[in-house]
């Protein structure tokens, strides 16, 4: 009796054992038949989506270049491109004109000790940069006296700085002109907004912002013309006071050094 009991207590827990695994079983299979089809959906989803490739800068500057119309556009452009042709070429002119002024005062020191006048002359024809044109100018002067060699460093001096500063007043104009432009571009083409919509007969919001857009653009343009002119600007006249400042500090003590060898 004990054994059939035993038995049957076998059997009822087998039944229980292999009914808790086939529910286990067969709610794992329902989950994992759930996220293959979830992932299915999605990547069908994925497939079917459209792929938006991001246009890059280039592409977007020029798309926004053609929608502010090729007139006022291509003017503010133009003003960029000479701006810069004048801001490169007054950079590599100014570096040239750099000069070591302490080492060009050691050589006509030492020039005027063993040489005399025209050796210092001479080391001053070899070198570069206003400067040694203005050491020149002095030393040529140097037999009629200390006055005449300053009244020569003052005159050939303010021919230097002028020469230094060419150019200067056209990058001004420039970042001047660029926003006005662009100004003049957003009142044209405003008045052309407002001309679209009186022939419309009707205020159409896509209109109105479609022409205050594309007339808004000209502005923005002008504005960054102006902006990166303005720092070519600021640096070449910084240049160019640094020299000035290397040429004034220089002719005073060029002239110590005549008066000190006199």
């Amino acid at each position: 009796m004990k054994n059939k009991f035993a038995l049957l207590a076998l059997l009822g827990l087998f039944h229980v054992g292999s009914y808790n695994v086939y529910a286990q079983a067969t709610e794992f299979a329902e989950e994992s038949d759930t996220i293959i089809t979830e992932e299915v959906i999605a990547e069908e989803t994925v497939a079917e989506a459209p792929v938006e490739e991001s246009a890059s800068f280039h592409q977007i500057i020029k798309q926004k270049f053609i929608e502010g119309g090729p007139g006022f556009m291509g003017i503010v452009l133009l003003c960029l491109i000479l701006g810069l042709a004048l801001a490169i070429e007054r950079i590599i002119y100014l570096n040239m004109a750099s000069t070591d002024t302490d080492k060009l005062l050691n050589d006509v020191e030492s020039a005027l000790k063993n040489g005399g006048v025209d050796a210092a002359k001479e080391v001053c024809r070899n070198t570069k940069g206003p400067v040694a044109s203005i050491f020149y100018q002095g030393l040529d002067r140097s037999g009629e006296g200390v006055d005449m060699v300053e009244k020569s460093i003052v005159s050939y001096g303010s021919v230097q700085m002028g020469l230094l500063e060419k150019g200067l007043s056209w990058i001004s104009l420039f970042i001047a002109l660029a926003p006005m432009l662009g100004f003049m571009g957003t009142v044209i083409g405003m008045i052309g907004a407002f001309d679209a919509i009186e022939a419309a007969g009707d205020i159409s919001p896509s209109l109105v912002a479609g022409g205050i857009k594309v007339a808004l653009l000209t502005t923005v343009f002008g504005l960054i013309v102006a902006m990166i002119l303005q720092v070519f600007y600021n640096y070449l006249i910084a240049k160019v006071d640094s020299i000035v400042n290397s040429m004034e500090d220089a002719s005073i003590s060029l002239v110590d050094l005549l008066v000190k060898n006199k």
